[in-house]
This record gives structure tokens, C-alpha cells and sequence, in this order.
């Protein structure tokens, strides 16, 4: 298990500290425009965010602009209609082109993968198409190689992506646990190809975006010249630098699809609106399995409906669109600068749509804690068998440090719940019914941890 408080973005690991948790203490306008801007404008001060960003509710436009540059060499400015890569936002699309298949009677959902792809080795024998679809199929994630990083630059063909994965052993039998799988999809990708006769860069095209009017979307290929198109960055030591160069062969139904912030709009009003598919496809396709992943989406309650979500990072490009389907809010942000913050950037918009409050970092304040309730959270609290985070008593301060990384100390904002001084971030500890304390959660960029006692 990879350590769940660093992201690999541009080929490198960055580093993003402790959780990411709010406090809920600071006055913040709901679903006020400026409030929203103030938000995205800090992330862009932080080094966090340049993109594009778009909130809409119940057809109203509350946000919809640019922040920093689509090219810095040029000093051309990102907006609505700048072209972004969305890297593993791009599994919604793969997964609602296999249930258009499955609505025209060509592909079953619950049949194994050798149905389509006759040539599947005798391991996938029990994986499914719905399998790959919820990352529940347990063939290995061809992105997480040890050669991942000497071959994303080098062109390839979906066969030649399969021929990575397909003589390795399954993780795990198929339906057993749900493990992220960008090998998943490049088989997604096989099955379209295979069943419509068409590559999945046409098949897209011409049965979704199309459809919806979405003429700023497509299949990212380097060779070809794009009107608008973002250039990717990464943090650096030294600032900011070009990313690194991935072949865009590589990602296929993964990851490689582009659009706008003002086409995925129209996308979100289209897929919810029904003009795609129908009920039954829909209620298919956001039906929650393990870890809340339906087929390319992540879908949790909210009020009376379900916020609907997916993030997605790939070399100089991270990006978050969710949609509340109680309330009609649609959040997307488009960065064209590796940070794993989008996320919680997306969600954070997506709060104050809702009519939720976000507290900035420089807005917490921490109340007093007893010393003998501060001495109850010591101990040893296990992320990853490998990962732990240690919280200790020092000079009346409780304070946390997780492996290889430096100490923090921890400011209360209430009972069981800490704040990091000087990280966006925030811990809240669980008690038992006698109340000890057995664990606690970490909220990293939109992300929930538990780790347990030990």
C-alpha cells in the first residue's frame, strides 16, 4: 500500500503533509460568489491552483472564472474555454459509452470479460465487466509498475497496454475488495473498440459529446494542433516547471480525454438530464459498491439527493467535477498545476454551493484543552501497516508527526477535533462506548482516513 498522504504527480512524489479536515468556525457566506473566489484565490496564492473553475445552481451561473496562466511562456490566461486534460475524470465518460452498449442489447454488464475480449488470459475468467467498471476485478494497476515511469513516455496501442498487465496474477479475486485500477480501464477501452467497431476516441465523440454539443472535447493526442489547449505544470523546488511528458497513447479510457469547464456543464446537464441514457442505465451507473465507487463515479449521500463526484490527476493536470443531484449544483475545476488540493478545492466549492461553510486555515482559532484530555490521544494511530502517525504531549502541546515526516503541533478547535497549525489540516479523533479513544480520521484534499489505535 502506497503512503496515503503523498500523491505521484509529474513523475515525482509531492509531499502534501497531514489531513485536510475544515473547521466549521469561520463565518462564510452560503453559495456567495465572492466567498467562492475568496477560496479559489487562496489556493492560487498557495502555489495550489491555476485553472479554471465553474459553479452552477439550479441553472444559475454562481462562479464561472479563470485563475493564472493556460501558458506561462506566452502569458495567455486560463478561462471557461480553455482545453484541459482530465485524466481519470475521463472514467465517467468510458463507463457511460460500455452502458450505452449494454442499453442497445451489445454488452452485459454481469458477463466476463472474455465475452468481448476472446483472447483473455484464464485468470480473468471470473472478472466481469461491471468488475472493471467499480475497480472491484483485482487486475493489477498497470500505472503503479515498477516500469510505469520508463514506458508513459513511449507510444503503445491498447493491445500493447493489455500485454503489460495480462500475464501478472490478479490482486485479488474479482468482487473481494475494490483497489483503483487504471488497467481496468484500458480493458473498458478493449470492449468499446471490440463491440462498436469504432476506436474509442471516435466512439466518444460521436455518441457523447456530439450528442451534447460538446465541441471542446475529445481524445488529447500531442501531435495534434488544439486551439486553447492548456500547457501542464508541476511545483518545484525552484517554482514552477513544464511536466513531465507523458504519451497520450498511454492513457486511453484511464485517463485521456480533454474539455472545458463550460462543455462539462453542458455534460453534467445532459447525463442527469436523461438525454444519454435512460432510468435504468442511470440507476446502473451511480449505484454505490464498495468504498462508495459506482462505474466511474464516486457517489455519496447529500440531503435529498447524492453528490456524485471524481477527481483526476495525470502529468501537469489535476481536476475535480461533481454534481449534487438533490440541489442541481454542478462544481468543476480544471488545474493545469499538479496539486493534489483540487480535490478538496472542488468539494469546498461544492460546500458553499450547497449552502455550507468553509473555514479557511488563517480563519481557525483554538480553544483551550485540559492537559490530562490532551494526554488521553497519545499514542501510535496506523494509516498503512508501514504508515503511522504519532500524536504526543509536548510542552503542554499535543502534536502529531507521521513517518519521515516532521512534527506538527495540533490546535483544538472542540472536543476530539485538532487542527494542524500551519497545514490545512485537521484530525478528529474516535472514542468507544466507554469513551477511550480508539482512532481517529484524517481529512486529506477531500479524502477520509481512519487509522486505529494501536
Amino acid at each position: 500500500m502506497s503512503n496515503p498522504l503523498v500523491m505521484k504527480s509529474g513523475g515525482g512524489l509531492i509531499a502534501v503533509g497531514l489531513a485536510a479536515l475544515m473547521l466549521w468556525a469561520g463565518p462564510a457566506a452560503a453559495q456567495d460568489p465572492e466567498r467562492m473566489d475568496q477560496v479559489v484565490r487562496r489556493a492560487v496564492d498557495q502555489g495550489e491552483f491555476t485553472g479554471s473553475v465553474l459553479v452552477v445552481r439550479d441553472g444559475e451561473v454562481l462562479l464561472d472564472r479563470g485563475y493564472g496562466l493556460a501558458n506561462r511562456e506566452w502569458n495567455i490566461a486560463n478561462d471557461g474555454e480553455t482545453k484541459f486534460r482530465l485524466a481519470s475524470v475521463s472514467k465517467q465518460f468510458t463507463a457511460v459509452a460500455v452502458m450505452l452498449l449494454v442499453q442497445q442489447g451489445q454488452v452485459d454488464l454481469d458477463a466476463p470479460v472474455k465475452t468481448y475480449l476472446t483472447d483473455a488470459p484464464a485468470t480473468w475468467d471470473a472478472v466481469t465487466v461491471r468488475h472493471l467498471l467499480n475497480h472491484t476485478s483485482g487486475v493489477p494497476n498497470f500505472t503503479g509498475f515498477d516500469d510505469y515511469q520508463a514506458l508513459k513516455t513511449l507510444p503503445t496501442t491498447v493491445d500493447g497496454l493489455i500485454a503489460r498487465f495480462r500475464d501478472r496474477p490478479l490482486d485479488f479475486q474479482p468482487g473481494e475488495r475494490w483497489s483503483y485500477s487504471n488497467s481496468a480501464y484500458v480493458l473498458a477501452t478493449a470492449i468499446i473498440e471490440r463491440v462498436s467497431g469504432r476506436t474509442y476516441a471516435d466512439f466518444v465523440v460521436e455518441n457523447l459529446f456530439r450528442p451534447l454539443d460538446m465541441a471542446d472535447s475529445g481524445y488529447d493526442r500531442h501531435e495534434t494542433i488544439l486551439p486553447r489547449r492548456a500547457s501542464g505544470y508541476s511545483p518545484d523546488t525552484d517554482g514552477v516547471v513544464n511536466a513531465d511528458y507523458v504519451d497520450m497513447s498511454v492513457p486511453q479510457g484511464a485517463g485521456a480525454l480533454y474539455s472545458t469547464t463550460h462543455d462539462l456543464r453542458q455534460w453534467e446537464d445532459g447525463l442527469f438530464g436523461g438525454r444519454l441514457l435512460n432510468a435504468a442505465s442511470m440507476a446502473e451507473l451511480t449505484r454505490p459498491g464498495l468504498d462508495d465507487y459506482a462505474l466511474g463515479l464516486f457517489v455519496k449521500p447529500s440531503g435529498d439527493g447524492q453528490v456524485i463526484s471524481h477527481t483526476g490527476g495525470i502529468e501537469g493536470f489535476n481536476t475535480y467535477m461533481g454534481r449534487d443531484t438533490g440541489r442541481a449544483i454542478t462544481v468543476v475545476a480544471l488545474s493545469n498545476l499538479n496539486s493534489p488540493s483540487v480535490g478538496k478545492l472542488g468539494g469546498d466549492l461544492m460546500t458553499l454551493a450547497q449552502g455550507g461553510d468553509v473555514t479557511l486555515p488563517e480563519e481557525r482559532r483554538a480553544v483551550a484543552i485540559a492537559p490530562e484530555t490532551l494526554a488521553e490521544y497519545e499514542g501510535d494511530y496506523a494509516l498503512a501497516p508501514t504508515f503511522v502517525l504519532t500524536v504526543s504531549v509536548a510542552d503542554g502541546q499535543l502534536t502529531v508527526q507521521a513517518t519521515g515526516q516532521g512534527r506538527n503541533i495540533l490546535g483544538a478547535e472542540g472536543a476530539d477535533a485538532f487542527f494542524t497549525q500551519g497545514i490545512d489540516a485537521r484530525i478528529v479523533f474516535t472514542r468507544d462506548a466507554a469513551g477511550q479513544v480508539t482512532g481517529l480520521v484524517l481529512h486529506q484534499n477531500g479524502r477520509q482516513m481512519p487509522a486505529p489505535k494501536r
